[in-house]
């Protein structure tokens, strides 16, 4: 899973198997680590969630998690939909804009880089 934060918006790219196991319901998680304290490490997480109404970010302890409502999970993973997009209100008219999307595979090779579970790209070869 990649993420990619850019002012207030967090856009996160799945690859098939981490989508399967977003649709399975199991939490889909990375981590940067900073050191080699445990403390220094930054966790992200997507987990579908049956009472949502809409995706929610939340932090704490070091981890960005990211509840999506099981029913968009579903018809996201199971359909030839690209993202799932929400802007969560923060109030004073702020918003924190979630993407999350299917990872696909580049258009121009990228050496080193492992494509393999990546989902076909709509305008691909």
């Amino acid at each position: 899973m990649k993420l990619r934060i850019r002012g207030n918006s967090l856009r996160f790219r799945l690859t098939r198997g981490e989508v399967a196991r977003l649709l399975a319901k199991d939490r889909v998680s990375e981590s940067v680590h900073f050191s080699s304290a445990t403390a220094d490490m930054l966790t992200y997480s997507l987990e579908a969630c049956e009472h949502a109404t809409q995706p929610s970010a939340h932090f704490g302890n070091g981890e960005i998690l990211v509840n999506v409502p099981t029913q968009l999970v579903e018809s996201w993973a199971n359909t030839n939909q690209v993202g799932i997009e929400y802007t969560q209100p923060l109030g004073e008219g702020r918003g924190l804009q979630i993407v999350i999307e299917k990872d696909f595979l580049c258009l121009q090779p990228r050496p080193g880089e492992d494509q393999s579970d990546n989902f076909t790209h709509p305008q691909g070869p």
